[in-house]
């Protein structure tokens, strides 16, 4: 499978899917046909299979083992796009929920929340170039972009698990 324009192709869906997201703070709150409380610790699943499947995907390259690497980028890819429609449709309905601790669990939440969400906005567009390299079997391109995309990936799946873990009290 070649894929054409591939930072073209790789830079709109970063745009779309930042759309959608900047529309979900922008709109207001629809009233939801189901009750959306069971949507939170989901989320923080999706978020830690896709760790678990990083860290796999990590293995078989190390092994050289390229359709197996590629089969666990997939299920973490498709682990990261079931966390975003997830995601969207309670942050679509449901008003965000204040974090309710003090002092230095405070000052640490906000840290790994904002640096989640600013990490998670850089790896879209990283994570598709370097997927659609990959599937071009542009070795030397991946490569290089995964040298950033791999360990930012892996930090904004584990800090969504972390963040929610830590916010979960107040729910």
């Amino acid at each position: 499978m070649r894929i054409r324009h591939v930072g073209r192709t790789a830079f709109s869906l970063s745009a779309l899917v930042y759309l959608i997201i900047g529309a979900l703070f922008a709109l207001p709150k629809v009233s939801a046909p189901f009750d959306t409380s069971f949507l939170p610790p989901l989320i923080a699943g999706f978020n830690a299979l896709a760790t678990v499947f990083l860290l796999f995907a990590y293995a078989a390259i190390r092994r050289r083992q390229i359709e197996t690497h590629r089969r666990w980028i997939f299920a973490a890819l498709a682990s990261t796009a079931l966390f975003l429609i997830s995601y969207v449709t309670y942050h679509l309905t449901t008003p965000s929920t204040p974090y309710g601790g003090s002092g230095a669990l405070k000052i640490i939440y906000y840290v790994l929340l904002i640096s989640h969400i600013v990490l998670a906005a850089v790896i879209v567009p990283l994570v598709l170039l370097a997927l659609f390299r990959g599937l071009n079997r542009e070795d030397a391109k991946h490569r290089r972009i995964v040298r950033y995309a791999y360990p930012l990936w892996l930090y904004v799946s584990l800090s969504g698990v972390l963040v929610y873990l830590m916010i979960a009290p107040y729910y």
